[in-house]
Protein backbone atom coordinates (compact mmCIF):
# COMPACT_ATOMS: atom_id res chain seq x y z
CA UNK A 1 0.00 0.00 0.00
CA UNK A 2 1.34 3.42 -0.89
CA UNK A 3 2.03 5.78 2.03
CA UNK A 4 0.57 8.78 0.20
CA UNK A 5 -2.69 6.97 -0.40
CA UNK A 6 -2.85 5.89 3.22
CA UNK A 7 -2.16 9.44 4.39
CA UNK A 8 -4.89 10.83 2.12
CA UNK A 9 -7.49 8.32 3.24
CA UNK A 10 -6.06 7.80 6.74
CA UNK A 11 -5.82 4.39 8.29
CA UNK A 12 -9.41 3.27 8.71
CA UNK A 13 -8.22 0.90 11.39
CA UNK A 14 -7.08 3.70 13.70
CA UNK A 15 -10.29 5.61 12.98
CA UNK A 16 -12.36 2.54 13.79
CA UNK A 17 -10.75 2.42 17.23
CA UNK A 18 -12.05 5.94 17.85
CA UNK A 19 -15.62 5.21 16.73
CA UNK A 20 -16.97 1.85 15.49
CA UNK A 21 -19.52 3.45 13.17
CA UNK A 22 -16.66 5.04 11.22
CA UNK A 23 -16.76 1.85 9.12
CA UNK A 24 -19.74 3.31 7.34
CA UNK A 25 -17.43 5.90 5.77
CA UNK A 26 -15.71 3.18 3.77
CA UNK A 27 -18.87 1.77 2.25
CA UNK A 28 -19.92 3.39 -1.04
CA UNK A 29 -23.14 5.36 -1.04
CA UNK A 30 -26.10 2.99 -1.11
CA UNK A 31 -27.84 4.49 -4.13
CA UNK A 32 -24.66 4.24 -6.23
CA UNK A 33 -24.21 0.58 -5.28
CA UNK A 34 -27.83 -0.23 -6.08
CA UNK A 35 -27.69 1.55 -9.42
CA UNK A 36 -24.39 -0.08 -10.41
CA UNK A 37 -25.61 -3.61 -9.73
CA UNK A 38 -28.99 -2.91 -11.28
CA UNK A 39 -27.32 -1.88 -14.52
CA UNK A 40 -24.94 -4.86 -14.43
CA UNK A 41 -27.60 -7.55 -14.09
CA UNK A 42 -27.36 -8.64 -17.76
CA UNK A 43 -23.55 -8.78 -17.84
CA UNK A 44 -22.84 -10.03 -14.33
CA UNK A 45 -22.70 -13.80 -14.78
CA UNK A 46 -20.31 -13.69 -17.75
CA UNK A 47 -17.75 -11.70 -15.74
CA UNK A 48 -18.33 -13.09 -12.25
CA UNK A 49 -15.55 -15.69 -12.18
CA UNK A 50 -14.32 -14.63 -8.75
CA UNK A 51 -17.76 -14.47 -7.06
CA UNK A 52 -18.48 -17.97 -8.39
CA UNK A 53 -15.24 -19.34 -6.95
CA UNK A 54 -15.83 -17.68 -3.60
CA UNK A 55 -19.46 -18.82 -3.54
CA UNK A 56 -18.35 -22.42 -4.06
CA UNK A 57 -15.99 -22.14 -1.10
CA UNK A 58 -18.68 -20.59 1.08
CA UNK A 59 -21.19 -23.32 0.25
CA UNK A 60 -18.54 -25.99 0.79
CA UNK A 61 -18.08 -24.81 4.36
CA UNK A 62 -21.70 -25.66 5.07
CA UNK A 63 -20.71 -29.31 4.55
CA UNK A 64 -18.92 -29.08 7.91
CA UNK A 65 -22.03 -27.96 9.79
CA UNK A 66 -25.05 -30.12 10.55
CA UNK A 67 -28.01 -27.75 10.30
CA UNK A 68 -31.59 -28.34 9.21
CA UNK A 69 -32.95 -24.84 8.61
CA UNK A 70 -36.62 -24.13 8.02
CA UNK A 71 -35.92 -20.70 6.53
CA UNK A 72 -32.76 -19.60 4.76
CA UNK A 73 -31.84 -16.05 3.78
CA UNK A 74 -29.50 -15.40 0.85
CA UNK A 75 -28.48 -11.78 1.53
CA UNK A 76 -27.14 -10.00 -1.52
CA UNK A 77 -28.43 -12.80 -3.72
CA UNK A 78 -27.48 -11.21 -7.03
CA UNK A 79 -28.52 -13.42 -9.95
CA UNK A 80 -29.62 -16.27 -7.70
CA UNK A 81 -26.90 -18.91 -8.02
CA UNK A 82 -26.46 -19.31 -4.26
CA UNK A 83 -30.23 -19.29 -3.68
CA UNK A 84 -30.65 -22.18 -6.11
CA UNK A 85 -27.76 -24.08 -4.50
CA UNK A 86 -29.25 -23.52 -1.04
CA UNK A 87 -32.64 -24.82 -2.20
CA UNK A 88 -30.91 -27.88 -3.60
CA UNK A 89 -29.06 -28.40 -0.31
CA UNK A 90 -32.10 -27.79 1.89
CA UNK A 91 -35.10 -28.87 -0.24
CA UNK A 92 -37.56 -28.62 2.64
CA UNK A 93 -36.49 -25.11 3.63
CA UNK A 94 -37.97 -21.85 2.43
CA UNK A 95 -35.17 -19.93 0.72
CA UNK A 96 -35.48 -16.13 0.51
CA UNK A 97 -33.26 -14.26 -1.96
CA UNK A 98 -32.81 -10.62 -0.93
CA UNK A 99 -31.06 -7.99 -3.02
CA UNK A 100 -31.38 -4.22 -3.23
CA UNK A 101 -30.98 -4.27 -7.04
CA UNK A 102 -34.24 -5.14 -8.77
CA UNK A 103 -32.40 -6.00 -11.99
CA UNK A 104 -30.43 -8.69 -10.21
CA UNK A 105 -33.58 -10.24 -8.77
CA UNK A 106 -35.21 -10.28 -12.20
CA UNK A 107 -32.18 -12.20 -13.47
CA UNK A 108 -32.44 -14.52 -10.47
CA UNK A 109 -35.96 -15.49 -11.53
CA UNK A 110 -34.40 -17.69 -14.22
CA UNK A 111 -32.80 -19.82 -11.49
CA UNK A 112 -36.06 -20.40 -9.63
CA UNK A 113 -38.09 -23.38 -10.86
CA UNK A 114 -41.07 -25.30 -9.59
CA UNK A 115 -38.66 -27.95 -8.29
CA UNK A 116 -36.30 -25.49 -6.63
CA UNK A 117 -38.40 -22.41 -6.10
CA UNK A 118 -37.14 -19.60 -3.89
CA UNK A 119 -38.69 -16.28 -2.91
CA UNK A 120 -37.23 -13.02 -4.21
CA UNK A 121 -37.42 -9.83 -2.15
CA UNK A 122 -36.04 -6.43 -3.16
CA UNK A 123 -34.75 -4.86 0.04
CA UNK A 124 -31.69 -3.42 1.70
CA UNK A 125 -29.76 -5.80 3.97
CA UNK A 126 -29.76 -3.16 6.68
CA UNK A 127 -33.57 -2.97 6.67
CA UNK A 128 -34.90 -6.46 6.09
CA UNK A 129 -38.70 -6.84 5.78
CA UNK A 130 -38.57 -9.98 7.92
CA UNK A 131 -39.84 -10.72 11.41
CA UNK A 132 -37.43 -11.09 14.28
CA UNK A 133 -36.05 -14.58 14.91
CA UNK A 134 -37.63 -15.83 11.67
CA UNK A 135 -34.56 -17.21 9.86
CA UNK A 136 -32.35 -20.17 10.78
CA UNK A 137 -29.47 -19.62 8.34
CA UNK A 138 -28.11 -16.52 6.61
CA UNK A 139 -25.66 -16.83 3.73
CA UNK A 140 -24.10 -13.72 2.22
CA UNK A 141 -21.49 -13.82 -0.55
CA UNK A 142 -19.45 -10.68 -1.28
CA UNK A 143 -22.14 -8.21 -0.24
CA UNK A 144 -20.90 -6.92 3.10
CA UNK A 145 -18.14 -4.71 1.67
CA UNK A 146 -20.80 -2.46 0.12
CA UNK A 147 -22.53 -1.89 3.47
CA UNK A 148 -22.00 -0.61 6.98
CA UNK A 149 -21.27 -3.93 8.75
CA UNK A 150 -22.50 -2.70 12.13
CA UNK A 151 -25.92 -1.95 10.66
CA UNK A 152 -26.12 -5.16 8.65
CA UNK A 153 -24.85 -7.44 11.41
CA UNK A 154 -27.38 -5.94 13.83
CA UNK A 155 -30.16 -6.65 11.34
CA UNK A 156 -28.89 -10.19 10.72
CA UNK A 157 -28.83 -10.74 14.46
CA UNK A 158 -32.42 -9.48 14.72
CA UNK A 159 -33.84 -11.87 12.13
CA UNK A 160 -31.81 -14.94 13.13
CA UNK A 161 -33.58 -17.42 15.38
CA UNK A 162 -31.82 -18.59 18.56
CA UNK A 163 -28.93 -20.83 17.56
CA UNK A 164 -29.10 -19.63 13.94
CA UNK A 165 -26.00 -19.45 11.77
CA UNK A 166 -24.52 -16.57 9.77
CA UNK A 167 -21.98 -17.48 7.09
CA UNK A 168 -20.53 -14.74 4.87
CA UNK A 169 -17.67 -13.51 2.73
CA UNK A 170 -16.35 -10.00 2.20
CA UNK A 171 -13.45 -8.28 0.45
CA UNK A 172 -10.45 -7.62 2.70
CA UNK A 173 -8.05 -4.63 2.55
CA UNK A 174 -5.53 -6.38 0.27
CA UNK A 175 -8.11 -6.55 -2.52
CA UNK A 176 -6.80 -4.91 -5.71
CA UNK A 177 -3.55 -4.04 -3.97
CA UNK A 178 -1.71 -3.92 -7.32
CA UNK A 179 -4.18 -1.36 -8.65
CA UNK A 180 -3.83 0.68 -5.48
CA UNK A 181 -0.04 0.56 -5.77
CA UNK A 182 -0.14 1.71 -9.40
CA UNK A 183 -2.41 4.64 -8.53
CA UNK A 184 -0.08 5.53 -5.67
CA UNK A 185 2.62 6.30 -8.22
CA UNK A 186 0.34 8.82 -9.95
CA UNK A 187 -1.06 10.97 -7.13
CA UNK A 188 -1.85 11.01 -3.42
CA UNK A 189 -5.58 10.33 -3.68
CA UNK A 190 -7.37 7.04 -3.04
CA UNK A 191 -8.76 5.80 -6.35
CA UNK A 192 -9.65 2.33 -5.01
CA UNK A 193 -12.07 1.66 -2.17
CA UNK A 194 -10.65 0.63 1.17
CA UNK A 195 -12.13 -2.58 2.57
CA UNK A 196 -12.54 -3.66 6.18
CA UNK A 197 -10.16 -6.26 7.58
CA UNK A 198 -10.91 -9.55 9.28
CA UNK A 199 -10.20 -8.37 12.83
CA UNK A 200 -12.63 -5.47 12.66
CA UNK A 201 -15.34 -7.61 11.09
CA UNK A 202 -14.91 -9.98 14.03
CA UNK A 203 -15.26 -7.07 16.44
CA UNK A 204 -18.42 -5.94 14.63
CA UNK A 205 -19.92 -9.41 15.00
CA UNK A 206 -19.32 -9.30 18.74
CA UNK A 207 -20.86 -5.83 18.98
CA UNK A 208 -23.96 -7.13 17.21
CA UNK A 209 -24.33 -9.90 19.79
CA UNK A 210 -23.10 -12.92 17.82
CA UNK A 211 -21.34 -15.80 19.55
CA UNK A 212 -18.20 -17.75 18.67
CA UNK A 213 -17.23 -15.77 15.55
CA UNK A 214 -14.76 -17.66 13.38
CA UNK A 215 -12.92 -15.85 10.59
CA UNK A 216 -10.12 -16.62 8.16
CA UNK A 217 -8.72 -15.23 4.93
CA UNK A 218 -8.04 -16.67 1.49
CA UNK A 219 -6.43 -14.88 -1.46
CA UNK A 220 -7.39 -15.26 -5.10
CA UNK A 221 -5.36 -13.81 -7.98
CA UNK A 222 -6.95 -13.09 -11.35
CA UNK A 223 -4.71 -12.26 -14.33
CA UNK A 224 -5.48 -9.80 -17.11
CA UNK A 225 -4.01 -8.77 -20.43
CA UNK A 226 -4.22 -5.10 -19.46
CA UNK A 227 -5.76 -2.71 -16.94
CA UNK A 228 -8.74 -1.93 -19.16
CA UNK A 229 -9.70 -5.62 -19.10
CA UNK A 230 -9.71 -5.48 -15.30
CA UNK A 231 -11.80 -2.32 -15.32
CA UNK A 232 -14.18 -3.90 -17.83
CA UNK A 233 -14.69 -6.93 -15.57
CA UNK A 234 -15.40 -4.72 -12.56
CA UNK A 235 -17.93 -2.72 -14.56
CA UNK A 236 -19.62 -5.87 -15.91
CA UNK A 237 -20.02 -7.14 -12.34
CA UNK A 238 -21.45 -3.83 -11.14
CA UNK A 239 -18.35 -3.08 -9.08
CA UNK A 240 -17.03 -0.17 -11.13
CA UNK A 241 -17.54 2.06 -8.09
CA UNK A 242 -14.58 0.20 -6.56
CA UNK A 243 -12.39 2.31 -8.84
CA UNK A 244 -14.00 5.54 -7.69
CA UNK A 245 -12.58 5.29 -4.18
CA UNK A 246 -12.85 8.72 -2.56
CA UNK A 247 -11.85 10.80 -5.59
CA UNK A 248 -15.05 11.75 -7.39
CA UNK A 249 -14.23 13.70 -10.53
CA UNK A 250 -10.44 13.42 -10.23
CA UNK A 251 -9.70 10.55 -12.65
CA UNK A 252 -8.74 12.02 -16.02
CA UNK A 253 -7.71 10.01 -19.12
CA UNK A 254 -4.15 11.20 -18.67
CA UNK A 255 -4.05 9.99 -15.08
CA UNK A 256 -5.58 6.67 -16.04
CA UNK A 257 -2.89 6.23 -18.72
CA UNK A 258 -0.19 7.04 -16.16
CA UNK A 259 -1.65 4.48 -13.76
CA UNK A 260 -1.79 1.85 -16.51
CA UNK A 261 1.87 2.50 -17.29
CA UNK A 262 2.75 2.09 -13.61
CA UNK A 263 0.74 -1.15 -13.43
CA UNK A 264 2.88 -2.54 -16.27
CA UNK A 265 5.76 -2.81 -13.83
CA UNK A 266 3.84 -5.59 -12.10
CA UNK A 267 3.35 -7.68 -15.23
CA UNK A 268 4.40 -11.31 -14.72
CA UNK A 269 4.42 -14.09 -17.30
CA UNK A 270 2.73 -11.75 -19.75
CA UNK A 271 -0.26 -10.94 -17.52
CA UNK A 272 -1.19 -8.33 -14.93
CA UNK A 273 -2.13 -9.78 -11.52
CA UNK A 274 -5.17 -8.59 -9.56
CA UNK A 275 -5.23 -9.92 -6.00
CA UNK A 276 -8.48 -10.28 -4.08
CA UNK A 277 -8.38 -10.90 -0.34
CA UNK A 278 -11.52 -12.73 0.79
CA UNK A 279 -12.62 -12.83 4.41
CA UNK A 280 -14.70 -15.90 5.30
CA UNK A 281 -16.74 -15.58 8.48
CA UNK A 282 -19.19 -17.63 10.51
CA UNK A 283 -20.98 -16.79 13.75
CA UNK A 284 -23.98 -18.02 15.75
CA UNK A 285 -26.95 -16.21 17.19
CA UNK A 286 -27.08 -16.99 20.91
CA UNK A 287 -28.97 -20.16 21.71
CA UNK A 288 -31.46 -20.29 24.54
CA UNK A 289 -28.73 -21.98 26.54
CA UNK A 290 -25.41 -20.11 26.30
CA UNK A 291 -22.89 -21.71 23.97
CA UNK A 292 -19.34 -22.27 25.26
CA UNK A 293 -16.95 -19.51 24.19
CA UNK A 294 -13.58 -20.10 22.57
CA UNK A 295 -11.98 -17.01 24.08
CA UNK A 296 -12.03 -13.26 23.62
CA UNK A 297 -10.28 -13.21 20.26
CA UNK A 298 -12.43 -12.58 17.23
CA UNK A 299 -10.02 -14.41 14.91
CA UNK A 300 -8.60 -17.89 15.05
CA UNK A 301 -6.42 -20.16 12.97
CA UNK A 302 -7.74 -22.10 9.99
CA UNK A 303 -7.38 -25.28 12.05
CA UNK A 304 -9.68 -23.78 14.67
CA UNK A 305 -12.11 -22.81 11.91
CA UNK A 306 -12.37 -26.43 10.79
CA UNK A 307 -12.63 -27.69 14.37
CA UNK A 308 -15.51 -25.34 15.20
CA UNK A 309 -17.32 -25.84 11.92
CA UNK A 310 -17.24 -29.62 12.44
CA UNK A 311 -19.35 -29.34 15.57
CA UNK A 312 -22.71 -30.97 15.07
CA UNK A 313 -25.54 -28.75 16.16
CA UNK A 314 -29.01 -29.94 16.99
CA UNK A 315 -31.69 -28.73 14.55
Amino acid sequence: MIDGCLNACKSWRSLAQQRPKIMAIFAPETHWVRRSFDRAAASYDAAAVLPAEVRAGLLERLDLIAVKPRRVLDAGAGTGHASRALKRRYPNARVIAVDSALGMLRAAERRSSWLRRFDRVCADAGQLPLAGSSVDLILSNLMLQWCDPDTVFAEFRRVLAPGGLLSFTSFGPETLRELRTAWGQVDRFCHVNTFIDMHDLGDALVRAGFEAPVLDVERYTLRYANVRALASDLKAMGASHVLAGHTKGLTTPAKFAAMAAAYEGLRHDGRLPATHEIVFGQAWAPAREPRPQTGNNSTVSLQEVKRQLSRVRAP
